[in-house]
């Protein structure tokens, strides 16, 4: 039986799964409305796949957020922050 794991997640030494990017998590002090970054939006969560767009908003209130910074890109999308690109 082959088990397809979604982008980004892998086993910590104990076994457990584990979403990576801990220590490289991106803050929301690190993240300003007109940069260009790379999100997951809710659909793609299962593959992964990315999506580059320009900030418009920043929607998550908190600092950090285990999954990404939510943001408004100005196409109207919204995603995680996966990557900042300028």
């Amino acid at each position: 039986m082959t088990i397809g794991w979604p982008v980004g997640v892998g086993f910590c030494s104990g076994g457990i799964a584990a979403t990576m990017g801990g220590m490289n998590q991106i803050k929301r002090s690190d993240i300003q409305p007109g940069q260009r970054v790379a999100v997951v939006l809710k659909q793609d969560q299962r593959s992964g796949k990315r999506t580059e767009g320009v900030v418009a908003e920043i929607l998550t209130k908190s600092a950090t957020h285990p999954h990404g910074i939510k943001v408004r890109l100005q196409s109207g999308a919204i995603g995680r922050v996966q990557a900042i690109l300028n």
